[in-house]
């Protein structure tokens, strides 16, 4: 045995789960469906530790702590997305927007960001710059400050060009509860946009597909939209519908409250030539990846409220009621235009992968 094999074996020894020998990684632990889920919770919870009440244990997309009485939203990401430049963004635009809409997705107003890229030897410092330029203007748009980075080379073929991870600070307000655990039945589910716009850009560039119609990722920031929406009444829950799509983000909070959850078919709103994309590729759009799209579940008092709130921001124009909370157990399904109901699980593998 090697001294890194050895090294490998005295770490797994110490490893508070019990790992199958010879287990390997594969695409799918990367989709956001149930293998990430199943990784996350069997592996990465556990050895990090906190117990089931932790803040890690929560599964937000970010984590809120307080320092000295204020409380503050924290969140990092990586970014793989292959090809770097695609329809309506590219990787340094994701990267910023990604860690900005986790951030807001927890109630916060992000502030500061850091970026560590790991750049492959032979990328142009034409490409390089052309992303660190869209980074420093979505940061902008943002309205958030880039702090801090780091830089990393690595040999060829070991980095597919460029990785970008970026982490973020926000502020959250005091009052504002916003949790994967809260949501409740009788309350409703809201899409703030169209969806799969994203996953269906950047599969159509890396397929070398051309569709009729206009296909642009969705990517944006989404602060003010969600504060907005804030304001106007009591959202229990937020996520951005990124890696498993819409579908697999309602499964993720249907099992964090405890509840079920029914979406109607007919009001889910997909644009024209996303939909002729998706059933051409035979991708199901409420799988598909999102970089613009919030999945909010809220109060049914407070729905048309927060509803007109969403439509009166930029990035909310298209927001649509879809579906409402049932009692338990935690399931989800989706009602069809027929009025049947058919099981809406997470995703068991990966439809698209190096899409975010």
């Amino acid at each position: 045995m090697s001294a890194s094999e050895e090294a490998v074996r005295e770490f797994a020894l110490r490893c508070p789960v019990p790992l199958p020998p010879g287990e390997r990684v594969v695409l799918g632990h990367g989709s956001g469906g149930r293998l990430s889920a199943a990784l996350i919770r069997d592996l990465f919870v556990p050895v990090f530790g906190g117990g089931a009440t932790s803040e890690l244990a929560r599964l937000g997309d970010a984590a809120v702590v307080e320092v000295n009485g204020t409380r503050l939203a924290f969140s990092t990401d990586a970014f793989v997305v292959t090809p770097k430049f695609f329809p309506g963004s590219n990787i340094g635009e994701l990267a910023v927007n990604g860690t900005v809409n986790d951030l807001a997705m927890m109630g916060a107003t992000p502030l500061f960001l850091s970026a560590a890229l790991i750049l492959e030897e032979g990328l142009e410092l034409e490409v390089l710059g052309a992303v660190v330029t869209a980074m420093a203007d979505a940061c902008e748009r943002a309205g958030v400050t880039m702090v801090a980075g780091d830089t990393k080379v690595v040999e060829r073929g070991g980095a597919d060009g460029l990785f970008v991870t970026t982490a973020g600070i926000g502020a959250v307000a005091e009052g504002v509860e916003v949790g994967p655990e809260r949501a409740r039945p009788g309350d409703v589910v809201l899409l703030t946009g169209p969806v799969a716009s994203h996953g269906v850009a950047v599969m159509s560039r890396r397929a070398g597909i051309s569709f009729e119609g206009d296909l642009a990722s969705d990517s944006a920031p989404l602060t003010s939209l969600v504060q907005a929406m804030l304001a106007a009444g009591d959202v229990r829950c937020l996520r951005d519908a990124t890696r498993g799509g819409v579908a697999s983000v309602l499964n993720e909070l249907a099992d964090a409250s405890g509840v079920s959850i029914t979406v109607e078919e007919g009001a889910v709103p997909v644009l024209g030539p996303v939909k002729a994309a998706c059933e051409m590729l035979g991708l199901d759009p409420l799988y598909v990846a999102n970089e613009g799209v919030a999945v909010a579940i809220v109060a049914p008092r407070d729905a048309e409220a927060v509803l007109a709130a969403a439509r009166a921001d930029e990035h909310g124009t298209s927001a649509t009621l879809v579906g409402e909370v049932g009692e338990g157990p935690p399931r989800v399904g989706l009602r069809t235009g027929l009025g049947a109901t058919r099981p809406l699980p997470m995703l068991a593998g990966d439809q698209l992968p190096r899409i975010c």
